[in-house]
């Protein structure tokens, strides 16, 4: 596509496009991902007590999504569509958070795990893959939580580079798990590495932005915080947290891990302006789900691992001068593996298979349908939202509860509809039945 066809789509689109500078039609790609980061966890998000200047200048500089959902409501199922573009669902296994020192946390990922395959395999193709298919370089810097095993690293997965922590969590400063097992590798082999870690992945993103390079980048830094454990860069001790203080922290500790989080990302995009490249760098950000109890998921109800609002509505900003209008808000109903698509497209690349994002950036689907599947040991989840309708359902042994909300009218779905509309209910669960039997996987 060329530069003037993508910038009248992106017009198009969003009525966002400026005449500014021009943008090459193949820009870099920075993508930055929060850990259980609450949709109401930033400045330009509504928060009043987190600072977080370097993610407000991003919105106030690109576009603001209002209506931006999670693939799931935990890290790896969210992960996973990231990275492949299509419901997380199809691989299995992957509906859950890899439990420490990978464990499976529902029936099919221990049944994966008892076999070594509890991990995104080689088979299911990346991003990473079709970007670096497309000439461009490409590096992780950060959290994976994608299997442990040698076969499901970022190298095998199109990454040129990685540096990051294997697992769902550790602690910030010693970068071992709650056994003691160290999880910090680069380019696939373990390393050892002194630093608070939100600042040691800003450093070999900031590495990286400063390495010579005659073509494109995609640089994903997927940061751990404000995950437990709960450390700001001030909390380092001699020895590692012990397992029964890893989920102890207030608010205001998390507060300061966000704060932190966002420092980072204005240093990564001081260098991105210190080597010349800010121009033509599209720069994203997004969480893997929502806030946990110490998250503000506000005005939604919910939180990290259900699928009301609260745990899959989350922030998401792009900035791309040129091309995005800065100060955009947008309402346009969105989802994680949107992203996905949309980098496909601005990379002129193609994908060996269709994905289930769409262009977040393309025409735009009037009443866009959405869906979720969660699981953990006994419970299960399931959402479907067509329109503004939004069909709930959450099995925990044989306890069954369903709703039905109106977000058009009710994005706190604090009103349950489920007596008035069996209409929608009905339709709905239909829609969900079929999408199930769409995306069953064969593993």
């Amino acid at each position: 596509m060329s530069r003037l066809a993508l910038t009248l789509a992106l017009a198009a689109a969003l009525s966002c496009a400026s005449p500014a500078a021009p943008a090459p039609s193949r820009p870099n790609i920075l993508l930055f991902l929060a850990d259980d980061l609450g949709y109401g966890d930033l400045g330009c998000y509504g928060a009043p007590d987190v600072r977080t200047p370097h993610l407000d200048r991003l919105a106030a500089e690109g576009v603001r999504f209002t209506q931006f959902y999670s693939n799931g409501p935990e890290c790896t199922p969210t992960r996973t569509a990231l990275l492949t573009g299509r419901y997380q669902h199809r691989v299995g296994g992957l509906e859950c958070a890899i439990g420490t020192g990978n464990v499976g946390r529902y029936d099919d990922a221990i049944r994966l795990a008892e076999r070594q395959e509890l991990g995104l395999p080689t088979s299911e193709e990346t991003i990473a893959t079709v970007l670096r298919n497309a000439s461009y370089e490409t590096a992780i810097v950060g959290k994976w939580h994608l299997g442990y095993e040698r076969k499901f690293l970022p190298d095998r997965h199109g990454f040129d580079s990685s540096f990051g922590l294997l697992g769902g969590s550790v602690d910030y400063f010693h970068h071992v798990e709650p056994d003691g097992r160290p999880t910090l590798f680069e380019n696939g082999a373990p390393v050892r590495e002194d630093g608070y870690m939100t600042r040691l992945i800003a450093d070999r993103a900031v590495r990286f932005l400063r390495q010579p390079r005659g073509k494109p980048f995609f640089l994903y830094v997927p940061f751990n915080a404000p995950h437990a454990p709960y450390q700001g860069p001030n909390d380092r001790r001699e020895k590692p947290l012990v397992p029964g203080e890893w989920d102890k922290g207030t608010r205001e500790k998390f507060a300061g891990m966000v704060e932190s989080m966002d420092q980072a990302i204005g240093r990564v995009r001081k260098a991105l302006e210190e080597v010349g490249k800010d121009a033509d760098t599209l720069v994203l950000f997004t969480s893997d789900n929502g806030g946990n109890a110490r998250g503000r998921n506000m005005p939604f109800s919910g939180h990290k691992s259900s699928l009301f609002e609260g745990g899959i509505r989350v922030p998401c900003i792009a900035r791309w001068p040129g091309v995005l209008k800065g100060g955009t808000v947008s309402p346009r109903v969105g989802i994680t593996m949107d992203l996905t698509a949309s980098l496909a497209r601005f990379a002129e690349a193609r994908p060996s298979r269709p994905l289930d994002g769409r262009d977040l950036f393309g025409p735009e689907t009037p009443d866009r349908t959405l869906f979720w599947r969660a699981r953990r040991g006994a419970v299960t989840w399931k959402a479907v939202r067509a329109g503004d309708i939004k069909y709930l359902f959450r099995k925990d042994g044989e306890r069954v509860e369903e709703h039905v909300f109106d977000l058009a009218t009710d994005p706190g779905e604090k009103k349950d509809l489920i007596s008035d509309r069996a209409a929608d209910k009905d339709r709905l669960k239909a829609l969900l039945v079929r999408w199930e039997a769409e995306v069953r996987h064969s593993r």
